[in-house]
């Protein structure tokens, strides 16, 4: 059988291959937000096909220094450039559509950091004006492209009725009170999923924590839970952060632990019901010869599939337009359910070319 270390470096070489074989994409940065270091930075730096080109920021100096800080050859205003081949868009997300239509406005492809928008009906806008520009937008749900490798044995468990008929499945995201910065934007909160947060909320419509009870298919329920302020315990105490997925079915559980980073540590916990023994299971890359490293993060395989699709290759994972609509429509149901209602939608001016 061909050994782990044997595997990884045939699947270096093909993807050197297809480096040396395809064109280099110019990276442009909107923004010099805290996120951007361990979403993009970092991770291209083991992308050959990736290149740190640009920074814009509103303020100049900020923007220079940021490009300095982390190796981008340029700082300016980037939207017009046409040696920009892509736009990574980590701004506020109230800024998200206005800044992403610039972009394929401009002929570029646009990594959008999540949540993509505000409304489903702004979601299905942006992918139908990059889809009438045969360009490419990914909202930047990062775990998703990493998680596979965890969600394989979850899977394989799940369909094997091991555990029989599922029952629930129920997602928690917490953080401890002080983790987020207190400047009411999502462009602080790296680990913010799909709900807008403030530390100190000042609006009724503004939420730092939620909880969801969604009836699905099959007479499955589904819970979420998410709260960015987890008060300390006795006062002083931090709590731990809850990163956690379960599935209850009729004759046991499954539980992925860290489902947001699992390339840092992560396990799965299978626990049979009647009497037999719990075992715990980890898997930090694919099996066979898929693509991915066990030292890649999350970030480090989103990118690799954004590239492949930007390539026109087929990217091992990839999230469609219409599961980023759906999302938002699943968060305008149950913001409506709660009496806050959509959020308001972008003052953006569309240009004709945009309608």
């Amino acid at each position: 059988m061909e050994s782990r270390t044997s595997l990884a470096s045939s699947r270096s070489r093909r993807q050197n291959v297809f480096a040396a074989l395809s064109p280099q994409l110019n990276f442009g940065c909107l923004g010099a937000a805290n996120i951007t270091p361990g979403a993009l930075v970092n991770p291209s730096r083991t992308h050959p096909e990736l290149v740190l080109y640009a920074v814009a920021a509103r303020d100049a100096k900020r923007a220079e220094e940021f490009a300095k800080e982390h190796g981008f050859q340029k700082s300016y205003d980037l939207i017009d450039d046409p040696n920009v081949h892509v736009v990574y868009n980590p701004r506020p997300n109230g800024l998200h559509f206005e800044w992403t239509m610039k972009a394929l406005k401009g002929g570029k492809h646009v990594l959008l950091e999540k949540p993509a928008i505000d409304t489903a009906a702004e979601a299905a806008q942006i992918y139908a004006f990059a889809a009438r520009k045969n360009l490419i937008v990914l909202e930047a749900f990062h775990y998703l492209f990493s998680q596979f490798p965890s969600c394989d044995p979850t899977k394989t468990i799940l369909e094997s009725e091991e555990l029989g008929a599922i029952k629930s499945v129920t997602a928690s995201l917490t953080t401890p009170a002080g983790t987020t910065k207190d400047n009411d934007s999502l462009e602080a909160v790296p680990t913010a999923n799909a709900v807008p947060y403030s530390s100190r909320p000042q609006h009724k419509q503004v939420d730092k924590m939620f909880t969801a009870t969604l009836a699905l298919e099959k007479d499955i329920i589904g819970e979420l839970h998410s709260n960015l302020s987890e008060p300390k315990m006795l006062g002083i105490i931090p709590r731990i952060p809850r990163l956690t997925a379960t599935v209850q079915c009729e004759g046991g559980t499954v539980q992925i632990f860290n489902f947001l980073i699992p390339s840092y540590y992560h396990y799965i916990t299978v626990t049979p019901g009647s009497g037999k023994a719990r075992r715990v299971e980890k898997a930090y890359s694919f099996n066979g010869t898929a693509k991915g490293e066990d030292w890649w993060t999350t970030y480090r395989y989103q990118l690799e599939a954004f590239v492949d699709k930007v390539q026109r290759r087929t990217p091992q994972t990839w999230l469609e337009p219409q599961d980023t609509i759906d999302n938002m429509k699943w968060i305008e149901e149950i913001y409506a359910k709660d009496g806050f209602g959509s959020r308001p939608a972008s003052n953006h001016v569309y240009g004709e070319d945009e309608k």
